[in-house]
């Protein structure tokens, strides 16, 4: 049984419930001041308050999906995927389709009415990382009366670790955009929903690490060249955008600044803006100054001339960290008078998949606004 399975979760809580009430029960008989008779308590309360937190995890993991597997859990998750030819030719290519499905909750599972969204396998030609992703594509893609036009595209990142499933079951990015394109407070776009972990269980913070994955080129010239080379996707700078959430969301915003001609605009939900050194990320930048500081978006802002971009940051007045970096990002933008910066401020809210919910449909709306689809 899987790691997001409910089976699982079910028999974890069903553990912890009968735990606890055999404690309960079984207390009184364990009352007296034997070795083993402690031994036994001691033994319960340790199985019964494990039980407890493997319950609670596996439900955290299920509503925020952390993780995807066991494996995953465990960091073993280290294989880079097999890509699957499905091509009439046989020839290969930087994208492969693996699968199809109809947006959840959609009336009709016919792509010209409900979209669709594909599962597929994505190979950096630079680069040669391979990565899964889900793609969303909206209804118009597959209308007749629609079939020479162009989409604007937007990519959408998670968090670390996160699961690209996640950006469409939980935060149910596909059915709120189709749901803002019908009540035609967006234009129709496709959207490619991944996790930056593209070398896993590795942090690389979206970074060209020397020695190590080129995170940083991969998202800014292989997945646009494999994604214009499979779809209906405009082919201008201004066609592409990128969104992102916590570590995704730092993504978002460094990419826009250092490659403008790629992305037109990014939204940071709940953003930070320096790449952390931790045990999840390893040293990045092994010495390399010039790295760091590409990787530092205060010191982009203070040194290098400012981006003819479109960026859009989100936070709460209580209950997230950045609130008062993300006000002194805003000032700093604004006073380069080239780089446009845009905001959501919450009064509350969380590092957490309600508050993003709550951001999500204006993100996509802003994000609408600044693309075109030639």
């Amino acid at each position: 049984m899987g790691l997001t399975s409910n089976k699982v979760l079910m028999l974890a809580a069903v553990c912890a419930i009968v735990l606890f009430v055999g404690t309960v029960w079984l207390w009184p008989r364990l009352a007296r001041q034997d070795w083993r008779i402690v031994s036994g308590r001691v033994g319960l309360l340790l199985a019964t308050q494990l039980a407890l937190f493997a319950s609670v995890g596996l439900a955290a993991n299920q509503a925020f999906g952390f993780y995807a597997s066991w494996a995953d859990l465990f960091g073993k998750e280290t294989d880079q995927g097999i890509v699957v030819d499905h091509s009439a030719d046989g020839s290969g290519g930087p994208l492969q389709v693996i699968s199809s499905s109809a947006v959840t909750g959609v009336r009709s599972s016919r792509p010209e009415i409900g979209g669709q969204i594909q599962k597929v396998d994505i190979v950096g030609r630079k680069t040669h990382i391979a990565t899964p992703a889900y793609v969303y594509l909206p209804p118009e893609y597959f209308q007749p009366q629609y079939r020479t036009r162009t989409f604007p595209a937007a990519v959408v990142l998670t968090g670390y670790p996160g699961t690209a499933e996640s950006l469409v079951k939980k935060l149910k990015y596909p059915n709120t955009a189709q749901q803002l394109a019908g009540d035609g407070r967006m234009q129709p776009m496709i959207m490619v929903m991944m996790r930056p972990t593209v070398a896993p269980p590795r942090d690389t913070e979206c970074v060209d690490i020397p020695g190590g994955p080129q995170t940083e080129t991969f998202f800014a010239k292989d997945l646009p060249e494999a994604l214009l080379a499979h779809y209906r996707v405009g082919k201008r700078p201004g066609s592409w955008g990128i969104i992102g959430d916590s570590t995704g969301g730092y993504c978002a915003l460094k990419l826009a600044m250092n490659h403008p001609g790629a992305y037109a605009a990014a939204a940071g939900l709940s953003p930070y803006y320096r790449a952390p050194i931790d045990p999840t990320t390893g040293d990045l930048f092994r010495g390399d100054k010039n790295l760091r500081n590409r990787a530092d978006l205060w010191w982009l802002l203070k040194h290098r001339p400012a981006p003819d971009t479109s960026l859009l940051v989100t936070s709460s007045r209580t209950g997230e960290h950045n609130y008062k970096d993300t006000l002194e990002f805003i000032d700093r933008v604004k006073a380069t008078n080239r780089t446009r910066i845009s905001s959501i401020i919450l009064g509350s809210g969380g590092h957490n998949f309600n508050t993003w919910r709550r951001e999500i449909p204006a993100t996509l709306q802003w994000m609408s606004g600044r693309l075109t689809d030639h």
